[in-house]
């Protein structure tokens, strides 16, 4: 590992499916609200624009104490429903991808959980779609969603690896 480990959050999704670049979007404001100093996340917080890299996103993965992915997941809710998954569930949720970068992000976290560079703390925090076609704007559901989104995002890093292990 190289330097030291910090928490890390990845947005995830294709910006151009409307709803299904949600991940990507709320990261986004997280980093706008972090530079104009209106948001507390813990030191050396790390934010990224993860797109559809799938298993490009690897490397990061090793340098991390905890990990949050934010993505859209078919969760069989109503659109803009946010969901907090955790550790092992990660996997089970994204088995039942909404498109096809969730092969990758699912290929990720089990590449990752096979090298052993998985973060020990880890969420995803899922948000339902609306609509998944060709275009650049959310749904006004799943635009409404983004604000709790980031509140969750927020909640599970304070949450952070030594609280965990302190509730195992």
């Amino acid at each position: 590992m190289s330097g030291p480990a910090t928490p890390l959050v990845v947005g995830i999704g294709n910006v151009l499916l409307r709803d299904e670049g949600v991940g990507v979007a709320v990261v986004r404001e997280l980093e706008r609200r972090a530079a104009e100093g209106r948001l507390d996340l813990p030191p050396g917080t790390r934010l990224v624009d993860g797109g559809t890299l799938g298993l490009d996103l690897l490397p990061l993965l090793s340098s991390a104490s905890m990990l949050v992915l934010v993505d859209a997941v078919d969760l069989g809710r109503p659109p803009g429903t946010v969901c907090v998954i955790r550790d092992a569930a990660i996997e089970g949720t994204l088995a039942g991808h909404v498109s096809p970068h969730q092969v990758g992000v699912a290929d990720l976290v089990a590449a990752a959980r096979l090298i052993g560079v998985f973060p020990a703390t880890a969420s995803l925090v899922g948000i339902q779609p609306a609509l998944i076609e060709i275009g650049l704007e959310l749904s006004d559901e799943v635009e409404a969603a983004v604000g709790e989104a980031m509140e969750r995002v927020c909640a599970e890093l304070h949450r952070g690896p030594d609280a965990a292990a302190a509730a195992a």
